[in-house]
């Protein structure tokens, strides 16, 4: 089974954190998680992750630390995720060019989103991280 590099953001700002919804289909079809994508070849984990963010989103990012990662295997793949924290360059409003919806959670209400499966199993350290 192939194995693919993911990365995330974990993007707050003013004390909330962004989610995004997945589009349907897909074994994380319409579940919502941190967004991000693949790594391309000869990227780093940040530059993939603003490029991903601005592709996706038309969000311009700064990438703080990393937060975790996590090995999930799908039914007809593997990745590694690399979550990140970043926080928005400026004041912006997201375009949706590859999900659903979005939203904007506390700390608190991130406990009941339906979260794609590996961002629920990186989801408790990341909550850990944001509550430090």
């Amino acid at each position: 089974m192939r194995v693919v590099q993911v990365v995330a953001a974990v993007i707050t700002d003013k004390g909330r954190i962004f989610c995004a919804q997945r589009h349907r289909g897909g074994d994380a079809g319409a579940k919502w998680e941190f967004p991000g994508g693949k790594v391309e070849p000869g990227e780093t984990e940040p530059q993939a992750l603003q490029r991903e963010i601005r592709e996706e989103l038309q969000l311009d990012i700064e990438v703080g630390r990393h937060i975790a990662s996590v090995r999930h295997t799908y039914p007809d793949l593997t990745i590694d995720l690399h979550v990140y924290q970043a926080r928005l360059l400026r004041p912006q409003t997201p375009t949706l060019t590859e999900h659903l919806a979005y939203a904007w959670k506390t700390l608190e209400e991130l406990d009941d989103v339906d979260w794609a499966d590996a961002d629920r199993e990186v989801y408790p350290v990341v909550r850990k991280s944001l509550s430090e």
